[in-house]
Formats: structure tokens, sequence, C-alpha cells
């Protein structure tokens, strides 16, 4: 059955649609900056396009409609949640922020190499550029990502957007306005790649140092401006004066019990996850995630999240 047929049967329905799920997951996920409303977004995607499947007129493909269907929850969403920023210092202002594991977006493109197979490869899936976008209202979110993350010409974009060429053009000179001026001039100080050979022998002595419990060894490897931040908690730490305490705290739970932690990836960036054993139980849990940003050798900053994703990312809740 081609894209342009009227009508969907199951099968036709599942083979047409189910093969974008992944990208469009992730395309949620730069609208709204969590794991969890990126996943009821797709699900109710399906759900408005099988509904409405005899109204598809094959105008369009399959691909560019689900789109339209997605952005549109999205912007629902946004709207109804009030979750805009009026200014981003850190992430620590963006509550929702959540991590996206590698291995996912590894899996999201498309197997006939449509574009998405590239716009996950570059800086558009790391925090910074997600918490940034915090910022911009609800259409000129969706103007960016449509236009310069996922390429598509300014006609189909105002096509999915459902307003004129100049309203998206004018929308999207804004947005990036917006973002120039909440984001590093230097791209290299926040873009994020896959991570390095040197990025994963630093993750290694990060896990090192927090399973000796060594703080001395983590500080080593910290530079001495290291941003520490906690979403959803509002706590912001900056600099290794402030920081080194909460380090010798966290490391001296040993006494309380033991670490174990894992290497992973989220969002192009390297990732430890913790595990916690406590006195008396026989097994470690699920505790924690670091995802680290690497600077010159040294980490530069920390966002810790929640263990909520760890069966998301492949990793057992319990060791």
């Amino acid at each position: 059955m081609s894209a342009a047929t009227s009508t969907f049967d199951d099968a036709d329905f599942a083979s047409l649609t189910e093969r974008h799920r992944r990208e469009l997951h992730v395309h949620c996920y730069r609208m709204l900056a969590s794991f969890d409303d990126a996943e009821d977004a797709v699900q109710e995607t399906f759900l408005r396009a099988w509904r409405s499947r005899d109204t598809f007129d094959g105008s369009s493909l399959v691909r560019a409609w689900l789109y339209r269907i997605a952005t549109n929850i999205c912007l629902d969403l946004l709207r109804q949640n009030s979750r805009r920023l009026t200014k981003l210092t850190s992430f620590a202002e963006v509550p929702w922020l959540q991590p996206y594991p590698d291995a996912l977006l590894n899996a999201s493109a498309p197997s006939d190499n449509e574009p998405d197979a590239v716009a996950v490869e570059r800086e558009t899936i790391e925090l910074a550029f997600l918490a940034a976008m915090q910022v911009l209202p609800p259409r000129q979110r969706a103007a960016l990502i449509v236009r310069d993350v996922l390429g598509w010409p300014a006609s189909e974009a105002a096509s999915l957007l459902e307003t004129s060429v100049a309203a998206t053009n004018s929308a999207l000179q804004r947005a990036r306005t917006t973002m120039q001026a909440h984001l590093p001039a230097r791209r290299t100080e926040w873009a994020a790649r896959t991570p390095t050979a040197e990025e994963r022998e630093l993750l290694g002595r990060f896990i090192d140092a927090h399973e000796r419990c060594d703080a001395v060894a983590a500080v080593a490897i910290s530079a001495t401006d290291l941003r520490v931040t906690m979403p959803p908690y509002p706590y912001r730490f900056d600099g290794l004066d402030a920081i080194a305490p909460l380090l010798e705290r966290a490391l001296g739970e040993n006494r309380d019990g033991d670490w174990r932690l894992v290497p992973t990836s989220a969002n192009r960036m390297p990732t430890a996850a913790s595990y916690l054993r406590r006195p008396g139980d026989p097994e470690f849990r699920a505790f924690k995630f670091d995802v680290l940003r690497i600077s010159g050798g040294l980490i530069s900053e920390i966002t810790t999240f929640g263990p909520e994703l760890f069966p998301v990312f492949g990793l057992p809740l319990v060791l």
C-alpha cells in the first residue's frame, strides 16, 4: 500500500506508521525536554492518527502527517502546563528536564535514511540546547525544530504549523535570536557528540573514584568552576569550594553502604549510573544518573537525575 492511499487497515497502518515511532519520540522530546512526556505525546499521536486515518487524503507523506499530529499535541501540552521559562541560568530552573539514552538515539532513524538520521547526531539533543529551548514560546520552538533541526523547507514547515511562510520565517528568526542569547557563543562549550575515548577514560576515573569513595580523586578530575545541578530539585552548586563538601558527604556514604557505578551515555554525553547497597541489604539498588560535561580534560558540569529511567537505559533496578 502506498502513502497516497486514503484508508488504512490494521496491517497497513502499523507498517506505515510504526517505523517512525522512535524519531517522533525524539521530536517530542526536543519539544518537551521530558522523556516521559514525549512517551505520552507519541502514544497520543498514534491514537489520533488511527482515529483520523480515514481523513488522510494522501496529499502528503505519512511521515509529514505524523509530524503534524505530534507537533500539535506538543503545542497543546506546552500551552496547558505553561512550561516556559522567562530566564535560564542553569538546569536547576528546568525541573521537568530528563536524560535521553543514546542507545535509543542510535535506533531513532528510519531505515531508508530519512533526514532525522543526521539531525539526531547533532547538538540538538544536548541538555544545554533543550534547556535553552524552554525559554521559547511554543510556536517558535516548533519552527526552530522543524526548520533548523529537521531541515524542512519553509513551505512544509508553514503547512505543518498551519500558518504562512512569512509567519513561520518570522518565528524562526526570533527563536534563533533567543537561542543565541542563551547558549555559549563557542559551540564546543556545549554542543554534544558521541563521547570520545578521552571522555570515556575520564568517566572511568569518575566511576573508580566514586566506588572507592575517594573525594580527593573526584576533585582532581574536576574543573575549579564545576557546576552541579539535580533536576527536578532546584539545587545548584557552583565551584569546587561549594561542591567539595558535597562530594565528601556523598562519597562518605560508604559508612552507610557501598557504591557500584555502570558506564552509559545520555544526550551524547558520558554518563554514570549509580547503585547503592545499604547496610543489611544484599543487593545494589538503582540510585541516580550523573551526566558529565567534559571540557579541557576535566569535568566541568554534572547533571544528576533520579533512577526512574534506568529500565529505559536497559539497566536493571537491582544488581
